[in-house]
């Protein structure tokens, strides 16, 4: 996985160029490969590693909404934090996630927890490690995805202006902590996990705020309808 040979969007590799050159992508490229020689199964596909990246290019993101560890059963992760296929229930952080939704802005709670309409309108799901190895959560951190990832987050804060980023929990916050907020638009609050989503999450209002403040900059709204 060398940048040369990387599969990712042109924009997007373009724009971390300098990340996949880092003695850290490489140190990270030696751990997958070990993963894979080693029998070990890996969420999600190799072909979605990147998908967050293909489904929303550099110059259209518009919302970050930042995740932690993909899904680390089976056909749940395809790269989109928080989001699942077609056919898999949603998980519980994404269900309160819609019912969040519904509250703020009266829309119907989805039966699909496949979030690719959200990506295709700008709105950048990304997973701070962007693998994972089978049932075992947090198996792929510190092995190189948070350089890899702070790199993104850092050339949009740098090159773009008026984005949001939602900052879910402790670990997004802290991920986030170096944005922007003369140029850009940060909204916190506490993670939809179940365990913490009655401590802050219901009632922030954050889809309603992030299409309020894209519609003053002249952005266009985002449809959180699924």
């Amino acid at each position: 996985m060398a940048e040369n040979n990387v599969q990712i969007e042109p924009s997007w590799k373009r724009e971390l160029a300098e990340a996949f050159a880092q003695p850290s992508f490489l140190a990270l490229k030696a751990f997958l490969q070990a993963e894979k020689t080693s029998g070990q199964t890996i969420y999600p596909p190799g072909k979605l590693i990147f998908n967050a990246f293909d489904c929303t290019p550099f110059e259209e993101v518009r919302v970050v909404i930042i995740g932690q560890d993909p899904y680390h059963g089976p056909g749940q992760a395809h790269g989109l934090s928080f989001s699942v296929p077609d056919g898999v229930a949603p998980p519980p952080s994404l269900g309160n996630i819609y019912k969040e939704i519904n509250q703020d802005l009266g829309l119907p709670i989805p039966k699909t927890g496949n979030l690719i309409p959200w990506a295709r309108q700008g709105v950048l799901l990304l997973n701070a490690m962007l693998t994972v190895r089978a049932n075992t959560p947090a198996s792929h951190q510190n092995k190189g995805w948070e350089q890899f990832t702070d790199a993104a987050i850092h050339r949009l804060n740098e090159r773009r202006t008026g984005l949001v980023f939602m900052l879910w929990g402790a670990y997004a916050k802290k991920k986030g902590s170096f944005i922007d907020t003369q140029k850009h638009l940060v909204l916190s609050s506490s993670h939809p996990s179940p365990l913490s989503a009655h401590t802050g999450w219901y009632g922030n209002h954050h889809f309603s705020k992030a299409n309020a403040w894209l519609k003053e900059k002249g952005l266009g709204e985002v449809d959180w309808r699924i």
